[in-house]
């Protein structure tokens, strides 16, 4: 099981009362949203390892270098050339739980992973390209569809409230929903293009049209070979919009599509059966007042 812990955690500071606070006053609902959501997931599907994959940089400069825009319009303040990310435009009583978090998971011996360079998606690419078995891939981030593959077992557990009730994303359900599979998601993204991401589009092609071309030519390859084929059906506005947006497409791949081949520290993937730092572990629970929360996590980890 791999966790998109960014994407977890937001929705668990949005989803639980800020009135829920350390006894200091400060705010911990996104820790301990987090930590239940955590217990959940293990106690209803029983992974026998589990990741949270962090976005060690949100905004990979290598990215932005391809296409300009990509979350643009989440960046709070652009940091100096080479000095490290760029910083997020994140809630203010949000940002001070983040390190709350990455030391209560490391304390627990739930392993945590980024990489310099690398959002959390693609070291979830990564893994799941190495895995040898099924995996469950837990995110409210759509993009992460491109990587569900009924031949290998590898499905994505979308959050509809809270991680209680989720949409199981298969084949099937990408293909009725989208009319593409995995594979085919990251080329309709691209096309569709993503304002959440700062990712523009081929102007006038959207989601339904998207996956038609997909339907009718294979893929993306498929669809610009289309473009200089005097004989395709394609539409004369279709082709000219193609034809104009050549530059973004043929740079969009690298940016939509995640890496699989990010160079990943050795960690052990295992679930702890109990806290690996138990001393930390208690001087945190006591300063942020986990109470419920983590006593429930711990005891799921201890079956």
């Amino acid at each position: 099981m791999l966790l998109d812990t960014a994407s977890l955690y937001f929705r668990a500071y949005f989803g639980v009362p800020d009135s829920v606070k350390a006894p200091d006053g400060t705010p911990v609902n996104a820790v301990r949203g987090l930590l239940d959501f955590i217990a959940r997931l293990v106690q209803d599907h029983r992974p026998d390892e589990l990741v949270a994959c962090m976005d060690a940089d949100w905004r990979p400069h290598w990215r932005v270098e391809l296409i300009p825009s990509y979350k643009a319009h989440r960046v709070a303040e652009e940091a100096a050339p080479g000095s490290g990310p760029d910083e997020e435009e994140i809630p203010d009583t949000l940002s001070p739980q983040v390190p709350v978090i990455e030391a209560v998971l490391d304390a627990v011996g739930i392993a945590r992973v980024g990489v310099a360079g690398y959002e959390a998606d693609d070291v979830i690419g990564t893994l799941t390209a190495r895995a040898a078995g099924p995996v469950d891939i837990v995110t409210g981030d759509r993009d992460l569809y491109q990587l569900v593959d009924d031949a290998r077992g590898v499905r994505v557990l979308y959050p509809l409230k809270g991680v209680g009730s989720l949409q199981v994303t298969d084949e099937d359900w990408l293909r009725s929903k989208y009319g593409v599979d995995g594979r085919g998601y990251a080329d309709l993204a691209l096309l569709r293009g993503d304002p959440s991401d700062g990712l523009p589009g081929v102007p006038g092609i959207g989601e339904k049209t998207a996956a038609k071309l997909l339907a009718a030519y294979g893929d993306l390859a498929g669809i610009m070979a289309a473009v200089d084929d005097p004989a395709s059906k394609l539409s004369p506005a279709q082709r000219r919009r193609l034809a104009e947006s050549r530059e973004y497409v043929a740079v969009a791949p690298k940016v939509v599509r995640v890496a699989d081949d990010v160079p990943l520290p050795d960690f052990d993937p295992a679930l702890p059966a109990g806290p690996v730092e138990p001393e930390a572990l208690d001087e945190l629970a006591a300063r942020w007042g986990l109470g419920g929360s983590l006593d429930r996590l711990l005891s799921v980890l201890r079956g």
